[in-house]
């Protein structure tokens, strides 16, 4: 955590020029959050920033405004109202968001925005994105080296680019550890409901595992949880997302890969505070903590130390440039 706080800090923070841009508008912090689709409590992507708002008030004092959108058109409504209330900043949680954020962006030109996982281009919008690619392919590996059958699965959440992104980091780490290693995938559906029906990611990952995977990698947010107790239920293992998930099936969940969308959050906050807020783009990958596999005492017997020596060389062979992970939204594929 403290090297992550540092480096987020540095990459978030900005200081002369863009402190001098900050004081050009008021200091009164009143932060809020909209989150997207799957509520507050998905204990996956939602669920990591709202522990990020939280931390931020615990510290702070300072209160974190929340909504949980019920459907696409609450989105903006969300954050136009908490724009004419005055919250600044305001944290816009997924792609979903990018459409809506640039419509009231441009309404509130005072107002600072943070998104999350898409890129907006505005004087008053910071975007935060992460390699995911990086992380899956580590998970990929994992996968592969613990599987017995040399067969293993994906669930998707909505069938977007971004979902693909994490899919396509994940085979080629599979394929890196056991190139005859088989992976099926699926997705849940086409519209934000996917992100929110673990009775169709249990389905999923039941006729996966019927078709000989024994570990199934979910990227779904709360529609994950019945993947992850599908695997669980099977006594096969599933592989989190974005939060830490392996205390939900201890043992059965052979590791999560975690974006530290709690950090990005909370360093946001913090910049209004010290006036070093700036606007632009920031990528969070391997190097900066951003992504990550979580070990704990949880996963501890699924995780040999030989497997664990083959992610941690990985790791740092991606960091060091020798080891390249496609990034499926460069060019919408995906190496075979």
């Amino acid at each position: 955590m403290p090297r992550l706080l540092a480096i987020a800090l540095c990459l978030l923070l900005a200081t002369g020029a863009c402190g001098a841009t900050g004081a050009a508008w008021a200091q009164e912090i009143r932060p809020a959050i909209v989150f997207d689709m799957g509520g507050k409590f998905d204990k996956s992507f939602n669920e990591a920033v709202h522990q990020g708002g939280q931390a931020f008030q615990r510290a702070t004092g300072i209160e974190v405004r929340e909504f949980e959108p019920q459907n696409d058109t609450q989105r903006e409504q969300a954050l136009r109202n908490f724009a004419r209330r005055g919250q600044d900043p305001i944290v816009a949680v997924g792609f979903n968001q990018a459409s809506a954020v640039r419509a009231v962006a441009a309404e509130f030109p005072r107002v600072r925005f943070v998104i999350i996982d898409a890129t907006v281009e505005a004087p008053n919008v910071q975007s935060i994105l992460f390699r995911e690619e990086q992380g899956s392919f580590l998970a990929g590996m994992l996968a592969a080296l613990r599987s017995s059958t040399g067969r293993i699965g994906f669930v998707g959440g909505m069938d977007v680019p971004l979902i693909r992104k994490f899919a396509c980091g994940y085979v080629q780490g599979a394929r890196a550890a056991n190139p005859r290693v088989e992976v099926l995938q699926n997705m849940t559906g086409s519209t934000p409901t996917a992100w929110n029906d673990p009775v169709r990611g249990a389905e999923l990952t039941r006729s996966q595992i019927e078709r000989g995977a024994d570990v199934v990698f979910q990227a779904a947010g709360a529609t994950g949880i019945g993947v992850l107790q599908a695997a669980a239920d099977a006594g096969k293992y599933g592989i989190g997302v974005d939060s830490n998930q392996n205390h939900l099936h201890p043992g059965r969940v052979l590791t999560s890969m975690v974006k530290r969308l709690d950090v990005a959050t909370r360093t946001a906050f913090e910049s209004i505070r010290a006036n070093t807020w700036r606007p632009g783009t920031t990528v969070l990958g391997l190097e900066q903590d951003g992504v990550a596999l979580a070990f704990d005492e949880n996963n501890a017997a699924a995780v040999t130390p030989e497997m664990r020596t083959r992610i941690e060389q990985a790791s740092a062979d991606i960091v060091a440039g020798r080891l390249r992970v496609h990034d499926y939204m460069t060019d919408n594929s995906c190496p075979n």
